[in-house]
């Protein structure tokens, strides 16, 4: 094959000239242990029905849309024009929207907000994308704590920064602070903290965070450089009564919130989120225009313009959440009836005990042949554990539990 190269002509042989992306190409071994769960469930729901699979794998929001978000929908479709509907926005959002989305915020949780601090996003994934990048340069340090979502090692790690996790404290699951002290060094830029938590389904509470911003402060002052906190906020709107939720942006000044209406809305398949950079932090006013420049490099820009001009319309409508809790309730009390190690969700729709085995990837092997679909805590960063995603129907949650019973009964003598 000829390749032309700074006017010199060279031959490279096909052996030597890697067609495609070796790097993407390796990444093919290595698919979302979720997403395999959860394919496994789908076949295996074409052979015996889908109501016969108890498929607790994906975190698929399983509570229908507000009626009112769909009336705003068709409204827009037969009132507004088309281009404005249909049509790119800024790229950092449409500026109307934005300041919707700023004064909500402050309303709701006494912040200083302006458009200007608001970037839209595809998703919170495209909102933690961006974050990183806009926080980092390769060869920077962020720190995470286990359990964690796995795809932040992709987020990370593609930047040219480096992901290091801190493990578990698996008695609470809030921040283990003494093995976070280990990992800080000079080159730690930025943490990443994902409360409601997915997989455990804990909230961090004000006395953690508190600790956590007096923490980083004081490493501020020693290392003498920004250390930012970029908070996954995902599951905001899903917190069970009584819980102790703080908004993570009161309590330290150089953070980002990173959010999406994905599960608040169930409208997942949308793809719309944004970053609000905490109005106090360094340089607050040019992250949006900074995560426009990163979508350039990414292809990760103007989400739809009408999912964002009715989401702007309906802000503070969530779909009927509490069916989240009365299912966590059903299976948390089982699982501990069994004898389960489990902590108790303050939200999300997951729960995170540890298996009745150390492999906690044969456990969920053995679960799949009584079509229980569970996912290994390994893949969250923390062996031993498995999690339960039960956004599902709550006949089924309860047609579930029998199931469960069985398998534990005859692999672990478990009754």
């Amino acid at each position: 094959m000829w390749w032309y190269n700074g006017g010199t002509e060279c031959t490279i042989g096909m052996e030597e000239r890697q067609m495609i992306s070796q790097k993407y190409k390796e990444m093919l071994g290595a698919k979302s242990v979720i997403r395999q769960m959860s394919e496994w469930a789908t076949g295996r729901s074409k052979e015996i029905g889908s109501e016969n699979v108890f498929d607790f794998s994906l975190g698929n929001p399983s509570v229908a849309v507000p009626q009112a978000f769909t009336d705003k929908m068709i409204a827009l479709l037969q009132e507004r024009d088309t281009m404005e509907l249909h049509g790119y926005s800024q790229s950092q959002g449409i500026p109307a929207v934005r300041l919707k989305f700023a004064e909500y915020l402050n309303k709701t949780y006494g912040m200083h907000y302006t458009s200007e601090h608001l970037f839209m996003t595809t998703g919170a994934a495209g909102a933690v994308a961006h974050a990183v990048r806009a926080v980092t340069q390769p060869g920077d340090e962020v720190i995470t704590f286990a359990p964690y979502f796995p795809e932040y090692n992709h987020y990370v790690n593609q930047t040219g920064a480096v992901l290091k996790v801190v493990p578990a404290d698996t008695k609470q699951f809030q921040i283990h602070f003494e093995e976070l002290e280990k990992l800080f060094s000079p080159r730690t830029m930025a943490l990443l903290i994902n409360t409601p938590n997915n997989p455990s389904g804990i909230v961090y509470s004000t006395e953690t965070i508190k600790r956590l911003a007096q923490f980083l402060e004081e490493k501020q002052k020693e290392y003498g450089h920004d250390i930012f906190l970029i908070s996954d906020e995902p599951y905001r709107d899903i917190i069970f009564e009584g819980v102790d939720a703080p908004y993570i942006s009161k309590y330290y000044d150089n953070s980002l919130s990173c959010y999406s209406f994905a599960k608040s809305l169930s409208i997942p398949g949308e793809r719309l989120g944004y970053i609000a950079a905490n109005p106090k932090c360094t340089d607050s006013a040019l992250i949006s225009p900074m995560c426009a420049q990163i979508s350039r490099g990414i292809g990760h820009n103007c989400p739809p313009s009408i999912i964002q001009i009715a989401v702007a319309e309906v802000l503070g409508l969530t779909s009927e959440l509490s069916v989240y809790e009365t299912n966590m309730n059903i299976i948390y009390d089982e699982l501990v009836r069994l004898g389960f190690e489990v902590v108790k969700p303050g939200g999300t729709f997951y729960i995170f005990p540890r298996a009745l085995e150390k492999d906690s990837v044969a456990f969920c092997k053995k679960a799949m042949n009584y079509d229980l679909v569970l996912v290994p805590g390994d893949t969250f960063g923390c062996p031993g554990y498995f999690r339960m995603a039960y956004c599902i129907e709550t006949e089924k949650v309860e047609r579930a539990m029998p199931a469960l019973r069985k398998f534990v009964a005859q692999e672990y003598g478990v009754r």
